[in-house]
């Protein structure tokens, strides 16, 4: 949740090679399930996979940073 100009400068510190989205307002939150309030103070961390025609096959609740590749790349592997 957020701004625009927080999220530029964790993906400059972090040398990210795409975009962030800055959902201020939790409304992208609310709809995906990472919050159930428009007041919530963090997100949930979800990881949605998206096959090549954008159509959501996966996710992944309560990521967990220490597993969360090995999770993904398992999933993928079917």
């Amino acid at each position: 949740f957020d701004t625009v100009e927080e999220n530029k400068a964790f993906a400059e510190k972090f040398d990210y090679t795409f975009l962030l989205l800055s959902d201020v307002d939790r409304k992208v939150g609310l709809a995906l399930g990472a919050c159930d309030a428009p007041d919530a103070g963090w997100a949930a961390r979800i990881s949605y996979v998206i096959d090549e025609k954008g159509i959501v096959v996966a996710s992944l609740a309560d990521v967990d940073p220490t597993t969360h590749t090995d999770d993904v790349l398992k999933l993928l592997a079917g």
